[in-house]
């Protein structure tokens, strides 16, 4: 089986290129896959008639006539999209994303996981990578803090980890926020593990990614 495998930013692609390999350790011999990136979430146009420039890879804007080409490409077998749900609600959102599955003669399988808040919470999930790749990080504050809430999560891992937080981050301005997260995928990523992570939200996309390829 080959699987395509969509994200909304680079380091999210950064962290799935870290995980995936580890989820499908067993089955890595009988499946493939490739991890797109893409510049932002954006949101499913009015419609779903896009009408935004696609070189700007804007993955919402886009994922309609994305999921159709591929269900009309040859060789490909599964699609997975995996994207924070911000502040949405997540029925609602899951309804919305549901309703651009294309319907094809030929059939290909359509897997959406929403990160809760946002991917940042898969590392707050793992103290154990996190500490190992930032051992000053303040394990008070990470003891604070909800599992998977909806609290304004990157900001929690920099003030974890980051001098200064992310009033720190904030003050000095983009691009540091995205660097900085490229650079916690880069040195996180690598040293976590995948079958203990106390983040539901990456249990359910570690499961259903298995579930996808094993249905194969």
């Amino acid at each position: 089986m080959h699987v395509e495998i969509l994200v909304e930013d680079g380091s999210g692609g950064k962290l799935l290129e870290q995980l995936v390999p580890k989820i499908l350790d067993a089955e890595k011999v009988l499946h493939t896959w490739r991890i797109h990136s893409y510049k932002g979430i954006g949101r499913v146009p009015a419609g779903l008639m896009p009408k935004a420039d696609p070189s700007k890879r804007i993955l919402l804007d886009q994922l309609a006539r994305i999921l159709k080409g591929y269900a009309n490409t040859p060789g490909i077998d599964a699609i997975a999209v995996v994207l924070d749900v911000d502040r949405k609600d997540c029925i609602a959102f899951l309804a919305e994303l549901n309703a651009l599955v294309p319907r094809s003669e030929r059939t290909i399988k359509v897997m959406f996981r929403l990160a809760i808040e946002e991917m940042e919470a898969w590392y707050l999930g793992d103290r154990l990578a996190l500490f190992c790749a930032y051992p000053r990080g303040k394990k008070n504050v990470l003891n604070r803090y909800v599992q998977d809430s909806v609290c304004g999560t990157w900001e929690v891992l920099a003030d974890v980890i980051y001098p200064g937080g992310s009033a720190a981050i904030r003050k000095r301005g983009w691009p540091l926020p995205g660097q900085l997260k490229h650079e916690w995928a880069e040195k996180i990523g690598p040293l976590m593990g995948v079958e203990f992570n106390d983040s539901k939200s990456f249990c359910k996309f570690r499961d259903g990614l298995r579930r996808l390829v094993a249905e194969s």
